[in-house]
């Protein structure tokens, strides 16, 4: 059975009507058309999906529509612009983190999220971070770069 869900999506408020248990992420791809959120494993073990919701790192294949009403939900298109991107984009870019740039959106959601709760983390709080993505490429250590880089740059903005 179908209902309305109510939630704000990158700060602005939406509606979309779907079943109860519709995977967060098939609303914000398929019904939002926000698709920098990425489809890997459907079963929440690689971070492709990763949003903020309430500002916490979630796997949003795995997350029922229902388990998000009134929340705010963060996409990787919510962080920055092209002409103004968030710090944490912004360090991924300069390291030039990115490969084959399907895990990294979701790697860089699940930053931002640590770094919005903990401003200075150590290596192991940024490692337990990253070890939640599958990430194929090769490109680790560029990744944790741009992960310090990016506690750099956002204590920088402070």
């Amino acid at each position: 059975m179908q209902q309305e869900f109510k939630f704000v999506v990158n700060g602005a408020p939406c509606s979309v009507t779907a079943a109860p248990d519709t995977p967060l992420l098939y609303v914000l791809r398929n019904d939002l058309q926000l698709k920098g959120t990425r489809f890997g494993c459907g079963a929440g073990a690689c971070g492709s999906c990763t949003v903020m919701v309430d500002g916490r790192a979630l796997q949003s294949c795995d997350t029922p529509l229902w388990s998000v009403q009134d929340c705010a939900i963060t996409t990787v298109e919510g962080l920055g612009t092209p002409a103004a991107p968030h710090p944490v984009q912004q360090a991924f870019i300069d390291e030039q983190a990115a490969q084959c740039g399907y895990c990294i959106n979701g790697i860089m959601m699940s930053v931002t999220a640590l770094l919005a709760h903990t401003p200075a983390p150590d290596d192991a709080q940024l490692l337990a971070v990253l070890d939640r993505h599958l990430c194929r490429c090769g490109t680790h250590l560029r990744i944790l770069r741009a992960a310090r880089k990016a506690i750099e740059l956002m204590e920088t903005a402070r």
